[in-house]
């Protein structure tokens, strides 16, 4: 088969429905006046005309509340729930997709998440292209994840008016397209599909001031910028921020146990580094108290410790967290005010050096 097929829009229902028949599929649905990814029964409660989803496909394959075990310490038994089932999740947008690319990468290197390797290898991505910016927050050009991530999709979509053009990225991809609507793409599809994506670029701007890759040293720079304890007097340890991010991943674990305190499940949920209790220890010892600590190191993680670790940035640049925080915090403000005072001190300093000199 072609690199490339043509799926008329009026078969997409058909489509949709074939899949559901063998697949659980998530797909973006309307809820309380947006969006979300969530199990459908049917094509008619999908709407890819979203703009963006409340919360990211991450959830599909980590749960916001995860089983991991159950135990039974009479008998002394553990049972782990590494349960997966085939999954395809329809309609993830280019920076969406670079987000599970990152944590593909996290969670199959050094102590491998059998959780989620399981859930991901039973999980079809079916990627839906964005033709305009999702929202006036999204900065998704500036972290160069406006493309779709190529080793993340099995199929990617590109709306073409009365069709969609499908490129075919895997090999579980091709198999999604043996539905009898497709057909392949011709030369004609194919200019059309090229024109529709060169039109897309000019409504996508840049919004940061600086490169994505001066984000590292910039940020390292930065560590002692007083420009943390104005955020810190902003911000609500609501954790809004982290909760919408579609690359967080830290999370608490809780045990329920019976009365007899012999046997219990654990599970773990989502949880957010910027709340007040969550780096609290043994002791009552709270290692980043401040709201500002606290800040610096959400910004430090998604612009140099993600990309010390795995030589990608930790942020995609959709601006969910920007649309969720409720005191207007942005990363594009915050990298931007940190790449403004660099060039500052850089010049304060050159013209130091020069003054001093005979």
């Amino acid at each position: 088969m072609s690199r490339f097929s043509i799926l008329p829009k009026a078969k997409l229902a058909e489509w949709i429905d074939w899949l559901i028949g063998e697949y659980r599929v998530f797909a973006p649905r309307r809820h309380q006046g947006g969006h979300t990814f969530a199990p459908i029964a049917s094509a008619v409660e999908v709407d890819l005309t979203y703009a963006q989803t409340l919360l990211p496909p991450k959830k599909c394959i980590i749960p916001q509340r995860e089983l991991l075990y159950s135990y039974d310490l009479g008998g002394m038994r553990l049972k782990a729930n590494v349960q997966a089932t085939p999954t395809v999740v329809f309609g993830v947008h280019s920076c969406d997709q670079h987000a599970l690319r990152l944590f593909d990468r996290i969670f199959s290197h050094g102590f491998t998440d059998q959780h989620y390797r399981l859930q991901r290898e039973q999980t079809l991505i079916i990627g839906l292209d964005c033709l305009s910016p999702c929202t006036d927050q999204s900065f998704c050009r500036s972290m160069g994840t406006t493309s779709p991530a190529p080793d993340v999709f099995d199929l990617h979509l590109v709306d073409l008016g009365q069709d969609y053009c499908i490129e075919i990225g895997t090999a579980g991809g091709a198999t999604l397209t043996q539905f009898s609507g497709f057909f392949a793409a011709s030369d004609v599809d194919l200019e059309r599909r090229n024109h529709v994506l060169q039109q897309k670029w000019e409504r996508f701007p840049y919004r940061l001031d600086c490169d994505v890759t001066d984000l590292p040293p910039l940020l390292s720079h930065a560590y002692t910028s007083s420009h943390w304890q104005t955020l810190g007097d902003q911000c609500l340890a609501c954790g809004m921020c982290t909760q919408v991010c579609p690359t967080c991943y830290c999370f608490n674990i809780d045990d329920r146990v019976n009365l007899t305190l012999t046997e219990g499940q654990r599970f773990r949920s989502w949880d957010s580094c910027q709340v007040n209790d969550f780096a609290m220890v043994a002791g009552g010892h709270n290692f980043r108290e401040k709201r500002a600590a606290r800040q610096r190191h959400r910004f430090m993680r998604k612009g140099k410790y993600q990309y010390d670790a795995n030589d990608m940035v930790g942020c995609v640049g959709c601006g969910r967290c920007a649309t969720a925080c409720l005191v207007h915090i942005t990363p594009i403000s915050t990298f931007n005010e940190l790449w403004r005072q660099k060039l500052e001190q850089d010049s304060a300093r050159k013209n130091s050096t020069e003054e001093g000199q005979p």
